[in-house]
């Protein structure tokens, strides 16, 4: 079986599941069993397959078929122009959360010595952007699950930001030491309802419901964050947090009890999309 004549079988596998964009997908995959740059399989378009290669792929074809994300079938998900690993322990980072973190890049500037609690890092891909990006900054990463904990070691090893990060495994503040203070707190949150869940795109339904379900209304990590930040917080701290794209006026009204100087940041398609807040002193 040549590559051509591989491709050619795994792509007709995904046309008829309906998987979306099949030709670009299988190209993925094959490149990633073969370890090579997509480039390789045109160039090479005649070369016979191994037989342990060929199953391998049209295995991983397989799971696209049920639905298992692409990024988990190759391990592999881009996000601030970095790579990091990922498997079916965590979410898989979205473009969005991009615009979290630069946010946070943003208000952090060029101050120095900053501690930063990330919570609910799941793949690190929050931690790791923000100690990458600035000097000097200790940056906590708290997650409920230690395999999603073990991804973001691993990430932080895989960026070179381990030294600058302190992994805790805790029920969001649980297990935060109580006399540490923080100048930003910041978290992408399960936000979706939890009866929504089921709605959505198998492939989304594959991801780790832990990471995605926010309670009946979508809100139950913003109330405890709302609950336990302020004595985490130094003075004049800020929180900032990612939420759904219908979630902007709820989430405002959660914190706007506590705190002051409360605004969104929209996303590419225009929806609200991160909400930042200062201590009310």
């Amino acid at each position: 079986m040549t590559i051509k004549e591989a491709l050619t079988k795994a792509i007709n596998l995904l046309k008829k599941s309906n998987i979306e964009n099949p030709i670009q997908q299988a190209k993925i995959v094959l490149a990633s069993v073969l370890q090579k740059e997509k480039e390789y399989l045109l160039i090479n378009e005649n070369e016979v397959l191994q037989n342990e290669v060929y199953n391998e792929f049209i295995e991983k074809t397989q799971k696209l078929q049920k639905g298992i994300p692409l990024q988990y079938i190759t391990h592999i998900q881009e996000f601030m122009g970095m790579e990091f690993f990922v498997d079916e322990n965590v979410l898989i980072p979205r473009p969005d959360t991009e615009i979290l973190v630069e946010e946070v890049l943003n208000l952090i500037g060029k101050q120095e010595n900053l501690s930063v609690l990330d919570i609910c890092t799941g793949s690190g891909a929050i931690a790791v952007s923000i100690a990458k990006n600035t000097n000097n900054c200790k940056v906590y990463a708290v997650d409920i699950s230690k395999s999603a904990l073990e991804v973001a070691k691993k990430n932080a090893i895989k960026n070179e930001v381990y030294e600058k990060i302190e992994f805790i495994n805790s029920n969001m503040f649980e297990n935060i030491d109580i006399n540490k203070k923080f100048d930003i707190i910041v978290s992408n949150p399960p936000y979706i309802e939890t009866k929504t869940i089921d709605t959505l795109d198998v492939q989304v339904q594959n991801e780790p419901k832990i990471a995605l379900d926010g309670g009946l209304d979508g809100l139950d990590f913003y109330r405890d964050i709302l609950k336990n930040s302020k004595k985490y917080l130094k003075e004049n701290g800020i929180i900032a947090l990612e939420i759904g794209y219908n979630q902007g006026k709820s989430v405002t009204d959660i914190f706007k009890t506590q705190y002051d100087n409360i605004y969104c940041k929209k996303d590419l398609a225009g929806n609200d999309r991160v909400v930042v807040c200062n201590v009310k002193l």
